[in-house]
């Protein structure tokens, strides 16, 4: 018999996070996440998502044992603002046992017609910035630390229960490119910052980066706010976000431009690669992750492309050569070999645009599902 608990209290939450790690134990590409940092996420008084959202998180038991989790989410911002009245699914992670897959999302379409919602998609996060969709393709490849991983019946048990893909996100990872490649790049760069007055910061400190990071993230909801199902962030998330990922990131991996008056126009964060760090760590900072990640930061040869927003009034001005020169000239000094594009909506060509001139096929795939309720 599977029965359904619901977990609240800081211990049970524990054990929520740390479910997957029994599913996946010795697998070789699922990556942990940090504990600690999924605690954080889910914790009412410390993420302000909570503020125009409500969770309800999810793990079913047979015979006492844990076989499950889903989290069930509504963003209110998303129901409201955008009328798309559906519940979110996230941190979703099941045995092989269709009946405990059905059991799980159950209890998410009992949240969703609580409110009267129409339908029912994931996976996906509280928000555009969290983790998105499950794998489709690409099963043999490395998660990163800003995915999730999954098996293949996840997929089949979506499909079995009536649920259809809705929006499909790409990945790959690649060589870092050559100069020959770079070279349109970097042609474009000298041109557009003459034509335009432009101003690049490559920060060396993160006390450097810290006064662009506002500028940033309204750049961020600018940029993106004509992608469907696409929620700004508040400022109280702001801060959330700088305080989760700015001990993870290597200031010489973050761009900004500026126009002549000073005003932000584009950014691009990349992230050093922690898989590694992280897999050793099994998802623990304690007694030594910590010293794995920091080391890994200052010597990874692998590189995440985290984030990249233009202004849209620059968006067909040239920025993205720019972006990408300075990269280049950034990875070699520090002997970066490998990119790795994080997911990517497919309906997002202006993002594909910048990789044209490299040799970059998609190496995974992902999509979100969706069931009318």
């Amino acid at each position: 018999m599977i029965t359904i608990q619901e977990k609240k209290t800081k211990q049970e939450l524990t054990e929520f996070v740390k479910f997957p790690f029994s599913i996946y134990k010795n697998h070789p590409y699922w990556v942990p996440p940090l504990i600690v940092e999924e605690l954080m996420s889910f914790d009412k008084s410390v993420n302000p998502v909570f503020e125009y959202a409500e969770a309800r998180f999810y793990m079913a038991y047979r015979d006492g044992k844990a076989v499950g989790r889903v989290a069930a989410i509504v963003n209110w911002n998303e129901v409201r603002d955008l009328d798309k009245k559906k519940v979110r699914f996230g941190w979703f992670d099941v045995i092989d046992d269709i009946e405990v897959t059905k059991a799980l999302l159950a209890k998410v379409e009992e949240l969703g017609r609580h409110h009267g919602l129409e339908n029912i998609e994931g996976p996906m996060g509280f928000s555009n910035l969290d983790k998105v969709g499950a794998l489709i393709f690409g099963f043999d490849q490395m998660s990163t630390m800003i995915t999730w991983y999954n098996h293949e019946y996840y997929i089949d048990h979506f499909k079995t229960l009536g649920f259809q893909k809705e929006k499909e996100f790409v990945e790959s990872r690649f060589v870092f490119p050559n100069e020959e490649q770079v070279a349109p790049y970097l042609k474009g760069d000298v041109l557009i910052r003459k034509r335009y007055n432009l101003k690049v910061h490559n920060p060396k400190t993160i006390a450097e980066v810290m006064p662009f990071i506002d500028p940033m993230f309204d750049l961020f909801n600018d940029a993106y706010a004509k992608l469907t199902s696409f929620v700004g962030i508040s400022d109280r998330q702001k801060q959330f976000f700088k305080d989760k990922y700015i001990d993870m990131v290597n200031p010489e991996f973050l761009k900004f431009i500026e126009d002549e008056h000073g005003k932000m126009i584009a950014f691009s964060i990349c992230m050093p690669s922690l898989t590694k760090a992280l897999k050793d760590s099994d998802g623990s900072l304690w007694p030594f992750g910590w010293l794995r990640l920091w080391w890994a930061k200052k010597h990874t040869d692998e590189v995440l492309f985290y984030l990249i927003g233009v202004d849209p009034e620059w968006q067909n001005k040239g920025l993205t050569a720019i972006i990408m020169a300075e990269y280049f000239r950034s990875f070699k000094a520090n002997g970066i070999k490998y990119c790795v594009r994080t997911p990517e909506l497919d309906e997002n060509n202006a993002i594909h645009n910048l990789w044209k001139f490299f040799n970059s096929p998609v190496t995974k795939r992902r999509a979100t599902f969706i069931k009318d309720l």
